[in-house]
Formats: structure tokens, C-alpha cells, sequence
């Protein structure tokens, strides 16, 4: 009797890099290979972050690069990648694409939510500018129909699985973005600079002193209150200003007036 032998598992040889050590050995090495495409070609920057992107996508390394597209500037998958993402994914129940010749439907269910459907009609191609133009749009009329249902269908109920990345067919549709040169900064006018006063004389200084104090002294201006207005006329100097702002101090001595009553009851007590 023959014994039942059990053939070992078959090890998958993969190249998906541990660390990033072998992600930026990995780069280079497919930076210099033919088998990638002109995006990622001696570019192994460009490389190191399409396999970023397929990782958070759950691309393998060489899925990543031979199905994300560089496209005005904007990294995006190719519509076959994007529904094969959807249809492996747990949420998607069913993904039914059809076309009659003039508008395209994608019909799509979530798990746990109604079925939804987009389309895209000739109309909405004419409209968008796209009837004529040279390439896909006048070479594969029907395909690029599709693929804009589809890309409408799956990133409105599908966002989460494609984490937001957009179709490359879309894309190739936008036109680029036009440098419209630099930007011309508007600076707001200076402000105008006060008028310099001229300086008050030493000679009139000297002739209204006596007729500032006395405008102080009978309570109708302070020094400070003085100073400000006549600084608005004139500049003063250091020794100008303190002048006018010693007008407030009050008299070193003043007269005391005595009562002649009070004068000889004091003198009565000083001779007993």
C-alpha cells in the first residue's frame, strides 16, 4: 500500500522591501531597469513613493509601479487597477459596467448600502469638450465612456478603498495647470511722514516765559498741557521743555499773613 505524502508548501519568492534600507535599494534598482515605465525611469525617488502608494493601496511593489501614472503632476491608477482594487475588496458586492452606444452606466452596490449608479453620456463628453479632441476620446469613444461611468461610480462609494486617489483617464482629460507668471505683490503707499516744525526762537522763548508763567499760575493751563499745545507750532529743546514743565511747580516761598491778635498772645507768653 502506498503512503499519502503531503507536498510542501510552495515558497513565493517576493521582492517587497522590509525596511527602508531595501526600499531605497529596491528604488535604484528599478529606477535602472527597462521594465518600468518613463515616469519612474532613472527616477528612483519617483519609484520609492509609487510603491508607498501602492503599500497604503495594497499594491505589491511592481503593481504599484506598472499601474500608477504621473499625470500633471498628480500621481493616479489606471481604471483597470482602480476597479480591480474594488472588486477585491470585502465592501464590494458587485460592480456591472454596460453602454448602449451612447451613454455608459457603471452600476455599483456596498456592502449594506442600496445599489448606486453613474453614467456618462456622449452629451456629457460634448459638453465637457471632450468630442473631437485628438487621441482616446476620437480613436475609443466607447472605452473612455466607461471609464469616466466607472471612475464617477467608484471613488463616490468606494472612496475609502481607493484613499482618494483619482483615475489617470480622468486626469489625462484635465488640462495642465499654466504657470501664469509671478505674482505682483501690491504694497500699500507709506504713510506721510510729519512735517518737521521749525525750531522756537531763543528770543521770543525768553519774552513769553514770564507770560506762560503767570497763564500757569492762574490755573488755566498746566506745563504739561502748555508744552503740547505749543509743540504743535514748534519744536522746543531739552532745556525749552523743561522750563515750561517746571511752570507747574509751586512756589519755593510764599508770604504768610499772621493775625495781630494771635501776634501779641504769643509775645505775652514769651515775655512771662
Amino acid at each position: 500500500m502506498n503512503e499519502l505524502t503531503t507536498a510542501a508548501p510552495r515558497q513565493t519568492f517576493d521582492l517587497s522591501p522590509q525596511t527602508f534600507d531595501q526600499a531605497l535599494t529596491f528604488s535604484q534598482y528599478l529606477a535602472d531597469s527597462d521594465m518600468v515605465p518613463k515616469d519612474f525611469k532613472g527616477k528612483p525617488g519617483n519609484c520609492l513613493i509609487a510603491m508607498q502608494w501602492g503599500a497604503e493601496l495594497g499594491l505589491k511593489p511592481l503593481q504599484a509601479l506598472q499601474n500608477l501614472a504621473v499625470i500633471n503632476g498628480r500621481p493616479a491608477l489606471w481604471g483597470d487597477a482602480v476597479i480591480a482594487l474594488v472588486r477585491s475588496s470585502p465592501l464590494c458586492e458587485f460592480v456591472i459596467e454596460t453602454d448602449d452606444g451612447s451613454t455608459a452606466t457603471c452600476r455599483v452596490k456596498r456592502r449594506g448600502e442600496p445599489e448606486q449608479q453613474r453614467t456618462f453620456s456622449m452629451d456629457d463628453a460634448r459638453a465637457a469638450g471632450l468630442l473631437g479632441k485628438s487621441g482616446p476620446w476620437t480613436q475609443y469613444p466607447r472605452r473612455m465612456r466607461q471609464m469616466r461611468a466607472r471612475a464617477f461610480a467608484l471613488r463616490d462609494v468606494f472612496a475609502d478603498v481607493l484613499k482618494g486617489i483619482p483615475m489617470a483617464e480622468e486626469l489625462q482629460d484635465t488640462p495642465a495647470e499654466r504657470h501664469m507668471g509671478m505674482v505682483d505683490e501690491v504694497k500699500p503707499d507709506p504713510a506721510p511722514s510729519a512735517p518737521t516744525l521749525p525750531a522756537y526762537a531763543a528770543d521770543a522763548f525768553a519774552a513769553n516765559l514770564p507770560k506762560w508763567r503767570d497763564l500757569v499760575a492762574s490755573g488755566r493751563k498746566t506745563g504739561d498741557a502748555l508744552l503740547a499745545m505749543l509743540s504743535t507750532k514748534a519744536s522746543f529743546s531739552e532745556e525749552q521743555r523743561t522750563q515750561i514743565l517746571a511752570l507747574d511747580a509751586p512756589a519755593a516761598a510764599e508770604t504768610v499773613k499772621v493775625d495781630p491778635f494771635v501776634a501779641e498772645m504769643e509775645a505775652a507768653e514769651n515775655q512771662s
